[in-house]
């Protein structure tokens, strides 16, 4: 059991209410000052719903499908008349980050391994809930997604996170994070090592589902079980059923009952 003191009890005056502190990147230490995010990338907000897109074809990302530095789907490409709801273009080399729920992770670098997959006539699209990065130039900017995904820079998206069922962070928040001297120092070295590493995982991942499928087709693993017939008796037609004699049953006579 839990003890407490009341010391007091009062009302705060009309217009007032208590809120938890929001989080003010201004009072991080002067010591891990440097560049900020937003000096190295643009925010895209270019969209797409069904009447501007046209008769292409999208893939279409939920959050879902971005997680831990890479996009990994198994969804079909989509007629434009089928897209239901506002939508973000991505294209290849730009890094994407799911505002909410930040804990998930849901941040990847669009690799161009993905394009390839779906074919050059299929356009990206990912939902709104996506930051989508683009360089400022054309330096790569593959080496912000495991920056991203550091432990430092998880604490402060958890610490921004605003709301209830479903907790964001801003954009603001975003774009002024610091980045490292030494990050920025070696971005080129560590954008090429990335970006290697999420080809070699998108060549696991494409053998995985052809290894899968091939096992299928050869018929290794037994499919359904075959449905069993139907043992029910068919129903007389309606007119059957009212030509049918009606059959009563008269009452017992009780005892001393003529």
């Amino acid at each position: 059991m839990t003890v407490a003191a009341v010391l007091d009890i009062a009302r705060l005056d009309e217009g007032w209410i208590l809120a938890p502190e929001r989080y003010d990147p201004r009072r991080r230490r002067a010591a891990e000052d440097g560049p900020c995010l937003g000096d190295f990338v643009n925010i895209r907000r270019d969209q797409v719903n069904g009447k501007t897109a046209g008769a292409h074809r999208y893939l279409i990302l939920d959050t879902g499908d971005a997680q831990n530095g890479i996009i990994t789907t198994a969804k079909a490409p989509c007629n434009g008349a089928e897209i239901r709801s506002a939508k973000k273009r991505i294209h290849p080399n730009q890094v994407i980050i799911s505002r909410l729920r930040p804990y998930l992770r849901q941040i990847a670098w669009v690799d161009p391994g993905l394009t390839t997959e779906q074919g050059p006539d299929v356009a990206l699209l990912c939902s709104t809930e996506f930051f989508v990065l683009s360089s400022v130039d054309e330096a790569s900017i593959a080496f912000l997604a495991p920056f991203l995904l550091s432990p430092p820079v998880q604490a402060i998206l958890s610490a921004a996170q605003e709301g209830g069922h479903h907790p964001r962070f801003n954009e603001r928040t975003l774009t002024t994070l610091r980045l490292p001297a030494r990050l920025v120092e070696q971005r080129t070295e560590l954008s090429a090592r990335f970006e290697q590493a999420v080809a070699q995982a998108r060549q696991a991942h494409g053998a995985m589902r052809r290894c899968v499928a091939a096992i299928l087709a050869d018929g290794a693993v037994p499919g359904p079980p075959a449905q069993r017939p139907s043992r029910t008796v068919p129903r007389p037609p309606p007119q059957a059923r009212r030509s049918a004699p009606r059959v009563t049953r008269r009452p017992t006579p009780r005892a001393g009952e003529p």
